[in-house]
C-alpha cells in the first residue's frame, strides 16, 4: 500500500506540472487539455478529494513504510501548487477588470457593486456544475427554420419570477468543434446570470458535420440570429438590442456572424432577413482558419486534416479563398460592433496567438470599443463549470454587455439598413 500511495502522488504531481505547463503538439494538446482542464478550473475540489484518500490511504496502513510517506511529502507540494491554481482562477477578476478598463475607445462599464454572481452560493462553487435555478425558465425546442429539425431549434432562457417585457438579448452558440455540442450544455453561467438580470438568452442548435458541410453552420446561426430579430418580443426580448457569444467553435461563429451581418452569401432564402449584431463576447474562439495566423504554436495536422475531411471538407490549397471568407480575421471591418475578447494563456487547442491577432486586426481598424482578457493559466472551455475563473469571466461579460447596451441607440447603431425577417417560428416547451 506504501507504494500505491507514492505511485498516485506521482500521478499527481504529474497532472499538476501539466496544469502549469500543457503539451501543445498533435494529439498531445488534447490529452494535456483533457487533463489539465478539471484540476485548472477545480483545484480546491481535487484537493479535498486527495486528502479523503489520503485518510483511506492512511486507515490502509499506506504510511507504514518509507514511499507512503514520499509520496505524502508528493501530496503536499501538489497542493501547494493546487492552491497556486486557485489563487490564479480568484485573481481573473483584476484581469478582467483591467481588460475592459483599457479596452480601445476607453474604458467599458464600472466595476459591479455587488462582486457576485447571482448564481454564487457556497455549494454552488463546490458542486461547480452550473444547475438550473427554479426562477429559471427554459423555452424549449422552438423551430427557427420551421423544417422539424432538432438542429434547427433553440431554447429561450429568461426569468420565470419577473417576466421581461423589452429585456435586451444575447444569442448563445455552443462550441464542439463543428462536430459534436448542444444548445443544453454550454454557457449556462453566463446566460443564467443575464437571466437573472432581466435579459433574454436564446440558446441555439445548428448543423453539424461531418454530415453538414461548411458555411451550413454559419447559414443556421445567421437564420436563428433573423428568428430571434422578427419573434424574440414575443417571449420578452428586446430585438432593438441582440448580443451574440460562444466558445470555440461557437466563438469563432459567433465572432463571424458578427463580423459578416447581411450577407447574402451565406443568407440563402432569407437574404432580407436582419442578422445585425449589436455586441459580440467570444470566448477562446479559432479566428483564423487559414493557419496563416497562429503564431510559433501552428494548429496541429489533426485539426487542418479535420476541417479539410469533415468540416469545409476541401483543401485549403485547393480553395484558400473559402477558408479565408471563413476566418473572423480576415472579415474585420470599420464598423464591426463592440467586442470582449476572452482567451486562456494555456489553451493547447487554440493557441493564444490566435486570439492576440484578431483583437490588434480589430483594434486597428473597428471605430467600436475592443476588450481583450487573456487569463494566465486558463486552458480551453474555462467558463464551463461553475469556477473561481468562470465566475469573475461571467461578471465581465455581463459588465461589457450592460454597459455597451447602455451605449447603443437602438439598431441603428451599425448605420446599415435593417433588414425584414423571413422565417418561421415554432410550437415551444416551456420548463423550469
Amino acid at each position: 500500500m506504501p507504494w500505491v500511495l507514492f505511485a498516485v502522488s506521482l500521478v499527481g504531481i504529474a497532472l499538476l506540472v501539466n496544469a502549469y505547463a500543457p503539451m501543445r503538439h498533435g494529439l498531445l494538446a488534447v490529452v494535456s487539455f483533457t487533463l489539465g482542464w478539471l484540476i485548472g478550473e477545480l483545484p480546491l475540489q481535487t484537493i479535498a478529494a486527495e486528502l479523503v484518500a489520503t485518510g483511506l490511504f492512511a486507515w490502509a496502513h499506506g504510511f507504514a513504510a518509507w514511499p507512503g510517506w514520499a509520496g505524502l511529502g508528493l501530496g503536499i507540494v501538489q497542493w501547494t501548487g493546487l492552491v497556486s491554481l486557485a489563487v490564479s482562477g480568484q485573481r481573473a477578476g483584476r484581469v478582467v477588470d483591467e481588460a475592459l478598463a483599457g479596452a480601445s475607445g476607453g474604458p467599458i462599464g464600472a466595476p459591479d457593486g455587488d462582486r457576485r454572481p447571482v448564481w454564487n452560493r457556497w455549494w454552488r462553487l463546490a458542486l461547480a456544475v452550473p444547475l438550473r435555478f427554479r426562477s429559471v425558465e427554459r423555452v424549449r425546442n422552438i423551430d427557427y427554420w420551421g423544417d422539424g429539425n432538432y438542429r434547427h431549434k433553440l431554447d429561450v432562457i429568461r426569468s420565470r419570477r419577473d417576466r421581461p417585457t423589452s429585456g435586451p438579448v444575447l444569442v448563445y452558440i455552443h462550441g464542439g468543434a463543428w462536430m459534436i455540442g448542444d444548445k443544453r450544455e454550454q454557457g449556462i453561467p453566463m446566460m443564467h446570470e443575464l437571466a437573472r438580470r432581466g435579459w433574454v438568452c436564446v440558446a441555439i442548435n445548428y448543423r453539424l458535420s461531418p454530415r453538414a458541410t461548411w458555411p451550413a453552420h454559419v447559414v443556421d446561426c445567421k437564420r436563428a440570429l433573423a428568428w430571434v430579430r422578427e419573434h424574440i418580443a414575443d417571449y420578452g426580448g428586446d430585438p432593438g438590442f441582440v448580443a451574440v457569444s460562444g466558445g470555440s467553435a461557437g466563438g469563432h461563429l459567433a465572432a463571424l456572424v458578427a463580423l459578416t451581418a447581411g450577407d447574402p452569401e451565406w443568407q440563402p432564402g432569407f437574404e432580407d432577413g436582419d442578422t445585425r449584431v449589436d455586441a459580440c463576447v467570444p470566448f477562446y474562439g479559432v479566428y483564423d482558419l487559414t493557419g496563416r495566423n497562429s503564431g510559433p504554436d501552428h494548429y496541429s495536422r489533426e485539426l487542418r486534416e479535420m476541417l479539410e475531411e469533415r468540416v469545409v471538407k476541401v483543401h485549403r490549397a485547393d480553395d484558400p479563398d473559402t477558408y479565408e471568407r471563413a476566418s473572423p480575421t480576415s472579415r474585420v471591418h470599420a464598423a464591426a460592433p463592440p467586442m470582449f475578447v476572452l482567451h486562456g494563456r494555456n489553451d493547447t487547442l487554440v493557441p493564444v496567438e490566435v486570439a492576440r491577432i484578431f483583437v490588434d486586426a480589430l483594434r486597428s481598424t473597428s471605430r467600436a470599443p475592443v476588450a481583450y482578457a487573456e487569463l494566465p493559466l486558463a486552458q480551453h472551455a474555462f467558463d464551463v463549470l461553475a469556477s473561481l475563473r468562470c465566475r469573475h469571466t461571467t461578471l465581465g461579460a455581463v459588465r461589457f454587455l450592460e454597459a455597451t447596451r447602455a451605449g447603443v441607440a437602438g439598431p441603428e447603431r451599425s448605420g446599415e439598413a435593417p433588414h425584414a425577417g423571413g422565417t418561421v417560428g415554432g410550437t415551444p416547451h416551456a420548463d423550469g
